[in-house]
């Protein structure tokens, strides 16, 4: 579908969905947990829909109602298991691993960009400790089951490979050690994965060495292949068989997109339910748009992002690539150079996102130049408008929104239903902002 931008900055509040990053983790430990779980979630992009559909084919019984998603331990998987991953990397990273500690077998399909996108050193690791992958198309296909033992992965490549193996490990049936050996890209995530295991009561004891160790005991996960249908759920430690419930905080990664309007906007927007001691890397928008210029205010959940003078600035996206796209809408209208680098990564996502970004900005008449690691984006005191392409991803789509506000023509976005997987509702929230004409 095509969406049409009106020009012109914004203001209003709003609330956001429930973090992607978050509901991943806590879908996938519930799934692993003792007892049913119930996770009150805030708005089911197509990525957690990725999610809640795989683990259903691993054997998890998952309920959507009015008090939340319903998520039953696996118990056990019959037969080969089809794994409808979408286009979510995330779905596909986390639970690759978790198939191979319970030895599944099966394949997980995959669309759009994802089957171009690398697996490797995880789908290396995986098959010297005991899994069998091939890939066809856009299927990947496994079996076998992994073996405790030594695991060994840099953490320069993808934090997914660590947190699939922080899952899967502690369903061994011995103990295990991982090594993630050098630097370690988007720690924050990692952090999120080491939490979410904690709250589920699944170990995994870090040590610090040269580099990060962790010693992972096994035999904590209820389930398995031989694990009965019938099987009880253990008990709560109260003694109760009764749910645990869990929220899932609101994703800082959406709220980028609200608080880079108000960035753009003389009256502001207010983001209501907000983390600020989130684990979410994105929460690195604040500290990003107050190094543009811009007014921040929180409490009480609440935080307002206002206009300022924007000037252009220095940032390495190394830690935080999803806001890339959203930060050169907010550098297209800010006085100066903005360089953005360190971006690589940005190459291997729904679309080659630093091409993507320069080809939408462009479009709406930004100065913007494409490096091989990142953007360079002179600012300019209004931008013209006109129609762009989303490159069906959705955060160039939600960005070109974004740069409408430093627009002085309408801004017409093609395939802007790509929004939906991350932000179902981004277009509706738009409409509920008030237009500053």
């Amino acid at each position: 579908m095509r969406q049409t931008v009106a020009p012109g900055p914004r203001t209003g509040r709003a609330a956001v969905p429930a973090s992607k990053s978050r509901a991943h983790r806590l879908l996938i430990c519930a799934a692993a947990g003792g007892r049913e779980t119930v996770l009150k979630c805030r708005g089911i992009s197509r990525d957690i829909e990725a999610t809640i559909a795989c683990l259903r084919a691993m054997g998890s019984e998952i309920t959507l109602g009015e008090d939340g998603i319903r998520v039953r331990p696996i118990r056990a998987a019959e037969g080969e298991a089809v794994l409808p991953c979408g286009e979510s990397g995330s779905t596909l990273r986390f639970l690759l691993p978790v198939c191979g500690a319970l030895g599944l077998r099966g394949e997980f399909r995959m669309e759009g960009r994802l089957p171009e996108r690398p697996l490797q050193p995880l789908g290396d690791l995986l098959e010297k400790q005991g899994m069998r992958l091939r890939k066809e198309g856009d299927r990947l296909i496994f079996s076998g089951r992994l073996r405790p033992g030594e695991y060994e992965i840099p953490g320069n490549i993808s934090s997914q490979y660590i947190s699939g193996l922080l899952f899967a490990l502690p369903l061994l049936p011995g103990e295990s050690r991982l090594r993630v050996t050098g630097n370690t890209e988007s720690a924050g995530y990692i952090r999120m994965t080491e939490e979410a295991l904690q709250q589920f009561g699944l170990r995994a004891e870090k040590e610090e060495k040269e580099g990060n160790e962790y010693r992972i005991p096994g035999g904590q996960g209820p389930f398995g292949r031989e694990a009965k249908k019938d099987e009880p759920e253990m008990a709560a430690k109260d003694g109760s068989g009764a749910a645990r419930e869990m929220t899932v905080e609101s994703d800082w990664s959406s709220a980028a997109f609200l608080l880079a309007l108000g960035a753009l906007s003389p009256a502001g927007v207010t983001v209501e339910g907000m983390n600020p001691e989130s684990r979410q890397g994105d929460r690195a928008i604040l500290e990003l748009l107050r190094g543009f210029g811009a007014e921040i205010t929180a409490g009480d959940g609440e935080i307002t992002a206002r206009h300022a003078p924007l000037r252009g600035q220095r940032i390495d996206a190394s830690g935080i690539p999803d806001l890339v796209p959203v930060l050169a809408a907010v550098a297209a209208a800010a006085e100066g150079e903005t360089v953005i680098e360190h971006a690589e990564r940005l190459r291997l996502k729904e679309s080659d996102r630093l091409q993507t970004t320069r080809a939408m900005l462009a479009g709406l008449g930004a100065d913007i130049r494409e490096t091989e690691d990142g953007l360079r984006i002179r600012g300019r005191e209004s931008l013209r408008g006109g129609t762009v392409s989303s490159f069906r991803d959705h955060r160039i789509a939600m960005a070109a929104a974004v740069a409408a506000s430093a627009c002085r023509e309408p801004v017409v976005i093609e395939d802007a239903e790509c929004t939906e997987k991350s932000y179902p509702g981004f277009w509706e929230t738009l409409r509920e902002l008030e237009v500053i004409s």
